[in-house]
């Protein structure tokens, strides 16, 4: 008898188990809807607080004549996106900072694939080099750009000796267009590249080995095995890379701010290499003109969604 009550009672907790009631019921289903968005709900507060409220309040800020402390700011409606499309300055600006950023994401990139593969391969100590790689991108990034602009100073730097050593006739790194631009190229150059080279490194390490065990029994030599099997596996991490950089690239301002401290934020005496950035930082806290620099950056943003999303394109055609 004992046996026979103490099943039941089994029975009945088995039962209840199974078949929650409803409100625990409708509890469990509320959680499972709820719960996803409460747990990444805290990003979105905080995006839409340093985010996205002031992106858009820097675009009504652009319908106006804004200047820094003004009471009455005058509205101009599309006025300030007329004026800056016709500034000679901006279009400087904007030319500058497509040749610094061609001049180091590209390089950077290419280089970075490369470290990343002479890294991947069996080196002795291979930690202390994959650890060496990052050391210029912990190093302070003024300490840095003051040391870049020692060496490509016009009279005394390293680089003009080397150059007259061999031959070449001294540069002048600072007033030259081109030649300013290759110097804040080689200081981004120096700095990102290790980095990119560790996030390549890291998806080179996550390919399957047995697509290259596969590779080598069908007589693929290791040139072949880079170009069929790692790069088009690279593919996600790549575009990733591509884009930052890209993102970065264009909204330069320390390296040019810094290059040439007696230059201030007009980017040489004739603006040979101010950015877009820098000319946005002009506009805002020397001219205090808040209305035309909101104007700037947005037209920035525009920029870099294009750019960005054109490099997204181009590498999903390419690497394949």
């Amino acid at each position: 008898m004992t046996a026979l009550l103490t099943k039941e009672v089994d029975r009945e907790r088995t039962e209840e188990v199974r078949s929650p009631s409803p409100l625990r019921h409708r509890l469990s289903k509320l959680d499972n809807r709820v719960s996803p968005y409460l747990f990444v709900a805290p990003f979105f507060v905080l995006f839409g607080a340093v985010g996205l409220f002031p992106l858009l309040y820097t675009a009504y800020v652009s319908l106006f004549d804004w200047d820094l402390g003004a009471d009455d700011p005058k509205f101009l409606g599309l006025e300030n996106y007329r004026t800056l499309f016709t500034d000679g300055q901006f279009w400087n600006a904007l030319f500058n900072t497509f040749s610094i950023f061609l001049l180091s994401s590209v390089p950077q990139v290419i280089t970075a694939v490369v470290l990343a593969a002479l890294l991947a391969a069996n080196l002795r100590g291979r930690t202390a080099w994959r650890m060496g790689v990052l050391l210029p991108y912990v190093a302070s990034l003024v300490a840095l750009t003051i040391i870049f602009g020692n060496l490509f100073g016009p009279q005394f730097g390293l680089v003009n000796t080397v150059l007259t050593t061999v031959g070449i006739p001294p540069i002048d790194w600072q007033a030259n267009t081109f030649g300013s631009h290759v110097a804040i190229a080689s200081m981004v150059n120096w700095r990102w590249t290790g980095y990119n080279a560790l996030i390549v490194l890291a998806a080179m390490l996550a390919i399957p080995r047995d697509l290259y065990e596969a590779a080598v029994v069908d007589g693929a030599g290791p040139v072949r095995q880079f170009f069929s099997i790692t790069l088009p596996m690279l593919k996600p991490t790549l575009i990733f890379v591509i884009v930052t950089s890209t993102i970065g690239g264009l909204q330069i301002f320390t390296e040019p701010k810094l290059y040439d401290p007696s230059a201030g934020s007009g980017g040489g005496a004739e603006h040979q290499y101010q950015t877009v950035v820098l000319y946005l930082y002009q506009s805002a806290f020397q001219q205090l003109d808040l209305g035309y620099a909101s104007a700037i950056a947005w037209t920035l943003f525009l920029i870099v969604i294009a750019v960005a999303g054109l490099n997204f394109w181009l590498t999903r055609r390419a690497v394949r």
